[in-house]
């Protein structure tokens, strides 16, 4: 029997908020534990919520960029159920009546472009965490509680483990471009539950689900799924039956662990929030929020690729990132030549924040610096290799490409008396090579070449250099 699978994802959001969902107090990460709390969010008796308008705007606008329809009238619903950091016995959240509907998200996986329709996006508060010590005794900060969290369901569109773990960075990088959540998976602010059953190939009928809970990476997202996919099938091999259940992710031994049973709906005796009023947009505010929606990332691709003649596969790496995007834009504007500018930030740039684990927000080079830099190699000031040392000194002091190579002495070499003295010294001491290149083997030109920068210190023009030795070994 040959199975499919069929995946869909839970993505919780938290927002960029400075303030909760229903109170006035704090969301910063990090602080002392219980610190950012008041008798609101705390569930304390009498106390009454007040909706945090900025939380509707961002759930809104993240709705709009995954094309949902809005809803005029939405409201919040109590959902019933016991945990430890959930003070209240009951978490606020959206259930009947979501603000954002119907919409869909596009991925590329394998060259395959393919629609994953989105279910609902509603608000709702983040609970509180648990914090289980050595000593064997646990502790709960309520710091999180009350956060305003975002979740976007999708429908089970998705078919495989990479397809999952590409939906789910194509979210990150949207909300990241909108500003609503900054998607930083470590901290938690981003985390996903994904639901997976498994069908013989052709069949319609779904099969029985299982939920993975709080995958907090996309490597983790994929691994979980391709794990479970294997388990489910391994039961229907043998004979058995799926239970409806949701399980953990153990990332150390790379299993998924039964958690509990799974609950529906009715197990949460969902009902209307009492101390809220339902939440009314109008089309005006929606107006507002589409007029300050940035240029998002398919459309940040396809002018990159129309406007700039950049292929596909720079593009798309380009727009990962918002900030990146409008960095090569910059460079750009600046007097940059596209390709040019594509290849130093994919190349030079990218791995050197890579190595630092930092943004490009945080890199002291600037646009204007990397076109400075492009600008003394096309006058022949360096060559392109000695300008990848000037980069990294750039990258390291934020100093200009022109007084590192003044500093350093690092201007080309293209004088051809110097450069005839450099080759004539490498022909004399080489006799094998000259011979073997005169008796057909061209190829090692590339040695000579070689031996000519190693001993101008790379400052020599590599082109001029290449001519010049064609000319003394042919006439030699």
């Amino acid at each position: 029997m040959q199975y499919e699978a069929v995946i869909g994802l839970e993505v919780h959001a938290q927002l960029l908020t400075q303030s909760k969902i229903f109170c006035s107090c704090s969301t910063q990460f990090g602080s002392e534990p219980n610190t950012q709390v008041c008798p609101v969010c705390l569930g304390m008796p009498g106390v009454l919520p007040v909706l945090n308008k900025k939380a509707v705007e961002y759930t809104i606008k993240t709705g709009l960029a995954m094309n949902c329809k809005i809803a005029s009238y939405s409201r919040f619903a109590r959902k019933n159920y016991f945990y430890p950091d959930l003070p209240k016995g009951y978490q606020i959240s959206q259930y009947e009546l979501p603000l954002c509907e119907e919409g869909y998200l596009e991925i590329t996986v394998n060259n395959e472009r393919r629609k994953i329709r989105i279910k609902r996006i509603h608000l709702e508060e983040d609970a509180g965490k648990n914090i289980h010590d050595p000593s064997g005794y646990s502790f709960v900060d309520f710091n999180r509680t009350g956060v305003p969290l975002m979740e976007i369901v999708s429908e089970p569109d998705i078919k495989t483990p990479a397809e999952a773990a590409s939906y789910m960075k194509k979210l990150r990088t949207i909300l990241r471009y909108l500003g609503v959540c900054d998607g930083n998976l470590e901290q938690g602010s981003l985390r996903c539950d994904a639901n997976i059953s498994i069908r013989p190939v052709g069949s319609k009928e779904f099969g029985v689900k299982t939920e993975i809970k709080n995958i907090n990476s996309f490597r983790f997202v994929e691994k979980a799924l391709e794990y479970e996919i294997k388990r489910q099938i391994r039961i229907l091999t043998d004979g058995g039956k799926i239970t409806q259940e949701t399980r953990l992710w153990d990332s150390q031994t790379g299993t998924t662990q039964s958690m509990r049973s799974k609950e529906e709906a009715h197990d949460y005796r969902y009902f209307p929030e009492p101390d809220l009023v339902p939440v009314v947009v109008s089309k005006d505010f929606i107006e507002r929020i589409k007029k300050d929606m940035p240029e998002l990332p398919d459309k940040k691709i396809e002018k990159f690729i129309k406007q700039y003649n950049l292929p596909n596969y720079d593009a798309e790496i380009l727009t990962e990132e918002k900030s990146i995007a409008e960095w090569f834009e910059e460079a750009v504007k600046l007097g940059g030549k596209p390709k040019e500018v594509s290849n130093w930030i994919m190349g030079e740039l990218l791995r050197l924040l890579n190595e630092e684990n930092k943004d490009i927000t945080q890199c002291s080079v600037k646009p204007s610096q990397l076109v400075e830099l492009i600008g003394l190699i096309e006058k022949g000031t360096i060559n392109r290799n000695t300008a990848k040392e000037v980069f990294e000194e750039m990258y390291k002091t934020g100093k200009t490409a022109e007084n590192i190579v003044k500093e350093k002495g690092l201007t080309q070499i293209s004088d051809d008396a110097i450069l005839i003295e450099a080759i004539k010294e490498v022909i004399s001491k080489n006799p094998k090579e000259v011979e073997r290149f005169k008796n057909g083997e061209e190829k090692l030109i590339g040695f000579f070449v070689g031996q000519v920068m190693k001993n101008t210190k790379g400052k020599a023009n590599p082109k001029l250099v290449n001519e010049l030795i064609l000319k003394l070994l042919k006439d030699s």
